[in-house]
C-alpha cells in the first residue's frame, strides 16, 4: 500500500473517530504529497515521498521554534502535533552506533583522513541514513571523525 493511500486511509479513520486535529494534520500532509505528485506529473517513488515527508518535518520544526521565541505557545503547540502526526509515516531513526558505524565504514572505503575528503565521505552517508538522521547531525559526526 502505497504512502498516499495509507494516508488517506488514515484520514478516513481520523474522520470517523471525531477526531479533528488528527485528520487536519494528515490532509496537511496529504495535500503537501499530491502537491508533489502534481508538480512531477507521476505518482511518487519511496524516496520522493520520504524528501516530502523530510521537508514538512523540517517545516513545523522550524515553525514550532518560531511560534515559540514570538511567544505564541499555542501555535507552537499545534505545529508540534502535527509534527507528532508526520513522525508515524518517518522511517525508524537510527541510533548514535548505528550512524557512528555507517560513518566509519564510509570513512574507511573512502580512505579519507582529512577535512579534504569531507565532501566524499558525506555523499556514501546521506544515501544510507536518508530520512533516518537529519544532515546537519551527519555532517558534525563526519566532522569530529575527520578533524
Amino acid at each position: 500500500m502505497s504512502l498516499i493511500a495509507r494516508m488517506e486511509d488514515e484520514v478516513k479513520q481520523a474522520t470517523l473517530a471525531r477526531d479533528a486535529d488528527r485528520r487536519d494534520a494528515l490532509r496537511l500532509i496529504l495535500a503537501s504529497l499530491r502537491s508533489a505528485e502534481k508538480e512531477l506529473q507521476r505518482p511518487l517513488s519511496d524516496d520522493e515521498e520520504l524528501q516530502v515527508l523530510q521537508r514538512e518535518r523540517k517545516r513545523r520544526i522550524e515553525a514550532a521554534e518560531a511560534f515559540r521565541s514570538g511567544g505564541r505557545e499555542e501555535q507552537a503547540a499545534a505545529e508540534e502535533q502535527e509534527l507528532s502526526v508526520l513522525q508515524e509515516f518517518m522511517p525508524e531513526p537510527l541510533t548514535e552506533a548505528e550512524l557512528e558505524e555507517i560513518v566509519d565504514d564510509a570513512i574507511a572505503e573512502n580512505g579519507a583522513t582529512s577535512m579534504r575528503d569531507f565532501g566524499r565521505v558525506m555523499a556514501d552517508v546521506m544515501p544510507q541514513v536518508s530520512g533516518r538522521t537529519d544532515g546537519s547531525v551527519v555532517s558534525q559526526l563526519v566532522k569530529e571523525k575527520l578533524a
